[in-house]
């Protein structure tokens, strides 16, 4: 006989491996007295839980479903609420009880009445399911009363039961037993909220340890319900979450995925000098850098992601920028950044004009009378909405045929991105496959741009005013980006820093905005890093240059990401989003260089327009 038996003080001395790492989906949900919800069985059923709760009572020769002996209806019988239906699914899923034959179900069965006769009356029942009692992948575990652990292994193979702490079992008996469950009241008071005191969390992983030496799973009843709480059970390892939360847990386990993320590497940050910011001196050059929909829940996953250090954390002066449009408390892209580069509110979707559509006088603009040079550079498309509000002036971001057109009458020097979304009528071959560009387009825009399909095409002779439209730039870079945009940024300097009387280059980390929209944690924070290297250049490039402002903002915030959960050394991060559009969250603005100090505070967008042209002014 083995005691699985331990007391406070032995619990606590225990020194035991470390949990096994259970990757969680609803097959660790388990759905306590499932009965009294308003669909018995099918609600958890159809949410694929790995284990669904019956108590069931023997009346007269009846197994009925209920949780106190007042809710004994006759029409409440085991088999027409779990056991029917269950038969109809396997049956149709061909002997598995879902469509995905890799998934498991158990069916907890917690006896009320006495043990033997009512256990006895269940298997004559279950003798006439073969479907399920053959089933590979359909446990019944027996809970509740149970018979002495002696007679365990008396009873069918497909009878198994539910252990408990405390009590002997043979190793006969423990062939029988698959899962360990607890009242977790019984070890500590935590509310859900917060975390496990540590001489509660001392028991609790000491308990998951025990049950899974043993290689069964283990649940905790009487358990917190709701997000928190499951964070912090998943953490202790808990193989099955209980929940009377059957849609709410359901939710967030199946957006665990997208939810999360856990980086496999990290890298290393720029020290700046900070030797040239806040100094009372001229700038003869600006790099702005919009992260598209990046708000401080993003940034911050980022920064836990990468183990604790972000490159746009080091940048000492910052301030708030509020983003809602002239017709909409929340804004979207277009109007977010004609704002910047004109200093003028606007309608959503709006591009460069004014709320009544007449074209605006934008940055580039302005920059060009003191022989400034502009590039723009985007991992987006070259005509979507934060790249076009620099050069173009439609009253739908969606125009991008008009849109294009306008880059003729700007000054822009450079721009850079994908056009596979816009342009796309004529199929041209390059050495990296097929790229989609409209023919027309790229006639109309020459001679008066060289029009290149990658980087590596552009030449760093003065004189010259490029647009690459590489089909590269519009991957995200979890799908093979790779640094294209670093590299495309480090290309326009290279070509902007040699006009002597200085450049603007506004450069978008613009699938930041795509991952939230997709309410995908994984590409968002992904995006953020590779937006990241960007802001690292930039401020290498500052210190080097003493005479360059580095901004580093968003036009908006997407998603409504709020940080659940997460760990610095293991680079894991977890939230929620709670829209997949834009929200009107305050976007913060990080200045480096000469004159940051002037970005500090709280204020409308259209500041930033105001703020980037007196810091030229000072030339």
């Amino acid at each position: 006989m083995r005691k699985i038996f331990f007391t406070l003080a032995v619990l606590i001395s225990i020194q035991a491996a470390a949990q096994q790492t259970i990757n969680y989906s609803t097959a660790n949900a388990h759905s306590h007295n499932d009965y009294e919800n308003k669909y018995p069985f099918v609600a958890a059923y159809d949410a694929k839980f790995g284990s669904i709760e019956a108590d069931i009572f023997l009346w007269n020769d009846s197994l009925i479903v209920g949780h106190n002996q007042s809710d004994i209806q006759y029409k409440r019988t085991l088999e027409r609420l779990y056991l029917d239906p269950l038969n109809n699914h396997t049956k149709k899923n061909g002997g598995f009880p879902y469509a995905d034959t890799s998934r498991s179900l158990q069916i907890l069965i917690d006896i009320k009445t006495k043990a033997e006769p009512t256990l006895q009356r269940l298997i004559e029942i279950l003798y006439q399911y073969p479907l399920l009692i053959n089933s590979q992948k359909i446990k019944f575990t027996i809970t509740g009363n149970r018979p002495n652990e002696s007679l365990f292994k008396n009873y069918p193979a497909f009878i198994y039961f539910d252990a408990e702490f405390g009590k002997s079992y043979s190793e006969a008996a423990m062939q029988k037993i698959v899962m360990f469950s607890d009242d977790l009241k019984t070890y500590t008071q935590w509310n859900g909220k917060g975390v496990l005191a540590e001489k509660d969390k001392l028991v609790i992983d000491s308990l998951v340890r025990i049950a899974h030496q043993e290689k069964k799973k283990i649940r905790f009843w009487d358990a917190p319900d709701f997000i928190n709480a499951w964070y912090q059970l998943m953490h202790e390892g808990v193989d099955y979450i209980n929940t009377d939360q059957i849609e709410g847990l359901a939710d967030f386990l199946n957006r665990l995925g997208k939810n999360s993320f856990s980086s496999t590497s990290s890298y290393s940050i720029y020290k700046p000098s900070y030797k040239s910011d806040g100094a009372n001196r001229k700038v003869k050059n600006v790099i702005l850098l919009i992260g598209d929909g990046c708000g401080w829940p993003q940034l911050y996953a980022g920064y836990t992601a990468n183990h604790g250090n972000l490159n746009i954390f080091q940048i000492k002066n910052m301030g708030l920028s509020k983003t809602s449009s002239y017709d909409s408390y929340i804004t979207d892209s277009a109007p977010g950044s004609t704002s910047i580069a004109s200093g003028v509110k606007t309608k959503n979707r709006f591009v460069g004009v004014d709320h009544t559509g007449a074209p605006l006088r934008l940055l580039p603009t302005y920059l060009e009378k003191k022989k400034i040079k502009t590039g723009l550079v985007t991992c987006g498309d070259i005509t979507d909405a934060t790249p076009a509000d620099f050069y173009a002036h439609q009253i739908d971001r969606d125009s991008s045929i008009a849109v294009i057109r306008d880059l003729k009458k700007s000054p822009i020097s450079i721009l850079m991105g994908s056009g596979n979304e816009s342009l796309n009528n004529v199929k041209l071959l390059n050495e990296n496959g097929r790229q989609y560009i409209n023919k027309e387009i790229i006639s109309e825009l020459q001679p008066q741009f060289k029009v290149v399909n990658t980087i590596d095409n552009v030449s760093s002779e003065t004189g010259k005013r490029w647009v690459v439209i590489d089909n590269r730039a519009g991957l995200s870079f979890l799908n093979g980006r790779g640094n294209w945009l670093l590299k495309a940024f480090e290309k326009t300097l290279q070509i902007l820093s040699k006009n002597k009387e200085g450049f603007f280059i506004m450069t978008e980390g613009a699938q930041i905005d795509y991952g939230c929209h997709a309410n995908d944690l994984p590409y968002a924070v992904t995006e953020v890093a590779d937006f990241d290297q960007v802001v690292a250049a930039a401020l290498k490039f500052a210190d080097e240059n003493g005479e360059t402002l580095v901004i580093v903002t968003a036009d908006h915030e997407t998603g409504g990401l709020t940080l659940l959960d997460g760990d610095y050394a293991k680079g894991y991060v977890s939230g929620q989003f709670s829209t997949n559009d834009h929200t009107v969250l305050p976007v913060p603005v990080f200045a480096y260089g000469p004159g940051s100090e002037n970005f500090k505070g709280v204020y409308e967008n259209t500041e930033l327009f105001k703020k980037i042209l007196e810091a030229y002014s000072k030339q």
